[in-house]
């Protein structure tokens, strides 16, 4: 079978500007244009936009799935069962967040007792899910499983004013680097402040805190580019300030 831009829509319920898009930015191409000037799709360009779908569904930016499958060694079929995997996670989180939903309903409507640890247990799923697919791979090379399951455990039994605290200084540090960016000096009172919020987010979850595992561990930020995407995306070129700035707070630089 082959498709024009818009009976694939049809077939995908992806929109036609959508498809147009995607060959404009060189992620989904289409197998010719004929004769006419119009797009067509073959079968390899459908099984593709496919899995663009799937990644889509796991929230993957356009730009990582440019790069997932233009890996030489990327293969569709691996692919699908990496897709099965995460989406039965993502669905087991989803239970618990409707699970948490049907609780509080009830505890409202009915009186029923409701721990407060309970109302966030969704979201920590959540939290720990996204680390996983962002970091995982990197941090359980760096740290090992159990030093990184230890950590998840710690996150899942945190109390509910530890977890809302948790969440609120990760976003100080991102208003703080910005801010202490703009004095372009990272032994600066605001970019040691800056460090120091730093390794007081990381002990909310770190079960053994070291200054040679946070030092470590700021290494590792500008050395993989996940990292250095989330704390560059506000600040160019402010994964390796941090990375500086902890260093000094650490006296190691």
């Amino acid at each position: 079978m082959e498709y024009t831009v818009n009976k694939l829509a049809q077939l995908s319920g992806v929109s036609s500007r959508t498809l147009r898009y995607y060959d404009q930015i060189g992620l989904l191409k289409p197998a010719r244009i004929n004769s006419s000037g119009y797009r067509i799709y073959g079968q390899k360009e459908v099984d593709l936009l496919q899995q663009i779908l799937f990644y889509r569904e796991l929230e993957v930016s356009l730009e990582e799935i440019i790069k997932i499958i233009n890996q030489p060694t990327f293969n569709q079929t691996a692919a699908l069962k990496n897709h099965y995997n995460n989406l039965k996670k993502k669905r087991a989180r989803l239970d618990k967040i409707i699970a948490t939903v049907e609780r509080t309903i009830a505890s409202k409507e009915g009186g029923i007792s409701m721990e407060d640890q309970q109302k966030f247990e969704g979201f920590k799923e959540k939290m720990i899910e996204e680390n996983e697919q962002k970091y995982g791979k990197e941090i359980r090379e760096k740290y090992g499983d159990e030093t990184v399951d230890v950590s998840n455990a710690k996150l899942r039994g945190m109390s509910q004013e530890d977890y809302q605290a948790m969440a609120a200084l990760g976003e100080e540090i991102l208003l703080l680097l910005e801010k202490a960016y703009e004095t372009g000096d990272p032994a600066s009172d605001v970019a040691q402040e800056l460090a120091a919020k730093h390794k007081e987010w990381l002990m909310y979850s770190w079960p053994n805190y070291s200054k040679e595992a946070h030092a470590g561990l700021a290494e590792m930020y500008v050395a993989d580019e996940p990292f250095t995407a989330y704390y560059d995306k506000n600040v160019k070129g402010g994964t390796e300030f941090l990375r500086d700035a902890i260093l000094i707070y650490l006296g190691m630089k």
